[in-house]
């Protein structure tokens, strides 16, 4: 078992994942920004600087299937409050390998980009850059961990046409030789069959908790 967050994304984007022993693996965060829980296949990783006897504690109290402990919503909620952290949602996550050669989309590199979704990635992500297309908006950036990012945002008029596929097949493009992750909403179920007809796979669940 890799020892670092870093580690364990990078197998599993390799098709290497935790062994499926029902476990669950408490790892340091890298950094001070995010703190969450990433479910893998019947093995789940927390990464916290809180102690790890807290949270084998608190997972160890749930009445609940300790397959599904880690991202049930009391184990969840206690985790914001010890931590004085926010989440948003339970994402599904996906990662696709590079890709060579040039995008099928006409992208223009953004210097200094206002757009709303992109000024949420900056605070979630460091090293974003920001591309335009006609029709959407393709970003890349450093989030957990320090691995590649992938967000885009398709324009209403410009939905029903693949452009959101054929972003994030950019996005792999884009890459310079290094995996591409997404992390997208359960529910959104037109994003997931964009990501996925890109060569993008899930991998398992995550919960990310950010400081306000």
């Amino acid at each position: 078992m890799a020892e670092s967050l870093r580690e364990i994304l990078d197998a599993a984007a390799r098709g290497v994942f935790p062994p499926a022993d029902g476990g669950t693996s408490v790892v340091p965060q890298r950094g001070g920004r995010d703190a969450g829980v990433i479910a893998f296949t019947a093995h789940s990783v927390v990464f916290t600087d809180e102690d790890e006897a807290w949270v084998r504690k608190t997972l160890a109290a749930l009445d609940c299937d300790p397959l599904a402990a880690t991202m049930n919503a009391r184990f969840l909620t206690a985790f914001a409050e010890r931590t004085g952290r926010t989440t948003d949602t339970i994402d599904v996550l996906l990662t696709g390998a590079p890709l060579s050669g040039r995008p099928e989309v006409a992208l223009a590199e953004v210097a200094d980009p206002g757009h709303p979704r992109v000024v949420s990635a900056r605070r979630r992500r460091d090293e974003v850059r920001v591309w335009a297309a006609d029709g959407g908006v393709l970003m890349l950036g450093r989030g957990v961990a320090g691995r590649l990012e992938v967000a885009v945002e398709v324009a209403e008029g410009a939905r029903h046409r693949g452009l959101g596929r054929r972003l994030v097949t950019a996005a792999r493009q884009l890459a310079g030789g290094e995996p591409v992750w997404a992390q997208v909403s359960a529910g959104n179920a037109r994003s997931l069959r964009a990501f996925q007809a890109a060569g993008y796979r899930p991998v398992g669940s995550e919960a990310l908790f950010l400081l306000p």
